[in-house]
């Protein structure tokens, strides 16, 4: 780098400075003087010579100043400043600051994800915990089957309410206090089940329901304030990461359920997984924000980032049905045994997930559509379990069983990058009811769906309930690729 400067101040004679050494030449009239500048990144040489015009001396004085400027190391290029003399040379360059933390340096909208993957990673805890913990509970207390299927159910009926009016909510107020609500509210029903166990059934099947309250308006919420944070580029693989929080709670949940029971009485899982929520609450409420126009602490480079590549921006006043609703696209083992087998489909489906969202993100970057992306994962995500699922009447151990569900939950995560992305893409603004409506008719057919196995198996057997999954699942891919699409139709 070199450059030359000239510095003209009437009046003020220069000299130079004590620190730096200067060679005077005979002709007194005119100075040269060398400085040396040295730092932890580079060292820089200057000549500077100062001559004094007699002529114009007479009538005032006057000084002329030329730098020349010679980098004589290579290194990081840095802004030079002169306190004195040659404040007024300096390089284009800005000094950066180094002094900010590396935590501080974090990418805010991967710290929304992070908290949305942790309050998901509660959800299921608190959801699976019954499922290890009803087994104590029902030889404590004498239930037969038929009550224990009425307390699994129960959690449906409240989160069946609240899908819907939960992306009503968080697409009108804000991703923030919806989700905040839904966790807090789910971990105080969660604490209270043991108590509500011991009052007596109904008001079990009470605290039941209000536990999927909270947790039916999480995804909703989840939903609308990710489309607000972040950009298309990043989509699948945060949505991805979130939702392997709820894979990953139900292998937390099923693995340390059957221990604290062994070690302090099933009522310990509920107090101790609900406690949790007030730790996650807590950072939320000081982390968190709707949106990142709301957030005064976000960095202006992340914030230009995110308002430049996300449609999602402001929160709406009012749901158009019409258009929405218009539009086609829219075997037997003992305690332990059982919950560590039930680890495994969950477990691959996190890792699943993850890979999928890095897959799908990889390939809008190359070029690829977004819809020929969505309907790829999503194809993968129908034909990969009907496969695995017409694998299971082939299987005669256990193990090979466990593995075959594993591979077909597995291969049913890639929908994280396919269907639960969609609604991004073609509602931004919508996406919370969006999710809404497509979960409560996913509840809606897990609800008759049970009712349906129950009557295949009065007449049949679990080869003909595969069967029909299989032909579902075939039926789904066809629909999704003849209607669905990766452009935005909803403004």
């Amino acid at each position: 780098m070199s450059f030359r400067a000239l510095l003209f101040s009437p009046n003020v004679p220069i000299s130079p400075p004590d620190s730096i050494s200067t060679r005077n030449k005979p002709n007194p009239s005119r100075s040269v003087f060398r400085v040396r500048v040295n730092s932890s990144h580079c060292s820089r040489l200057f000549r500077v010579s100062v001559s004094d015009n007699s002529c114009e001396r007479r009538r005032r004085r006057s000084w002329k100043v030329h730098a020349d400027v010679r980098e004589i190391a290579e290194s990081i290029r840095k802004s030079v400043k002169f306190k004195d003399a040659l404040n007024d040379v300096v390089s284009s360059e800005e000094v950066l600051d180094c002094s900010v933390p590396w935590w501080e340096q974090f990418p805010k909208r991967w710290v929304i994800v992070l908290l949305c993957f942790s309050a998901f990673l509660l959800c299921n805890m608190d959801r699976v915990n019954m499922s290890i913990a009803i087994l104590p509970m029902s030889a404590e207390f004498n239930w037969n089957p038929a009550t224990v299927g009425l307390i699994q159910s129960s959690f449906f009926w409240g989160y069946l309410l609240t899908q819907i009016a939960g992306g009503i909510w968080a697409d009108t107020v804000g991703g923030k206090s919806v989700l905040g609500f839904g966790v807090v509210w789910w971990s105080i029903a969660t604490a209270l089940t043991p108590v509500a166990a011991k009052l007596g059934l109904p008001f079990l099947l009470v605290v039941r329901a209000f536990m999927g309250v909270g947790e039916g308006v999480a995804m909703p919420a989840m939903n609308n304030i990710l489309s607000k944070w972040v950009p298309v580029a990043e989509r699948s693989r945060s949505l991805a990461l979130v939702y392997s929080g709820m894979y990953l709670g139900s292998v937390t949940g099923l693995a340390f359920s059957p221990f604290l029971i062994h070690q302090f009485g099933w009522p310990s899982v509920f107090y101790s997984f609900g406690s949790l929520g007030t730790v996650w609450f807590a950072l939320w409420l000081n982390k968190a924000h709707s949106s990142p126009l709301e957030d005064t602490q976000l960095q202006p480079q992340e914030k230009k980032l995110i308002v430049t590549n996300c449609i999602s921006k402001q929160p709406v006043k009012t749901i158009p049905w019409r258009l929405i609703l218009s539009k086609p696209p829219v075997l037997k083992f003992n305690l332990t045994e059982s919950g560590l087998f039930c680890v495994l489909p969950w477990l691959t489906m996190a890792f699943s997930a993850n890979l999928g969202g890095w897959i799908a993100d990889t390939l809008v970057s190359k070029g690829l559509s977004v819809t020929t992306v969505r309907k790829i994962m999503q194809s993968i995500g129908f034909l990969g379990p009907a496969f695995f699922l017409t694998q299971l009447s082939h299987v005669n151990s256990p193990a090979m069983a466990v593995l075959c569900m594993a591979c077909s939950q597995g291969t049913d995560a890639f929908s994280q990058s396919g269907l639960y992305s969609n609604h991004q893409d073609i509602a931004p603004r919508y996406s919370g009811v969006l999710l809404g409506l497509s979960n409560t008719a996913g509840v809606l057919a897990g609800v008759f769906g049970t009712a349906a196995t129950g009557y295949i198996l009065q007449h049949g057997s679990w080869d003909d309930v595969f069967k029909v999954s299989v032909g579902l699942y075939l039926v789904g891919t066809v629909v999704w690729n003849l209607f669905s699409t990766g452009e935005k139709i909803l403004d």
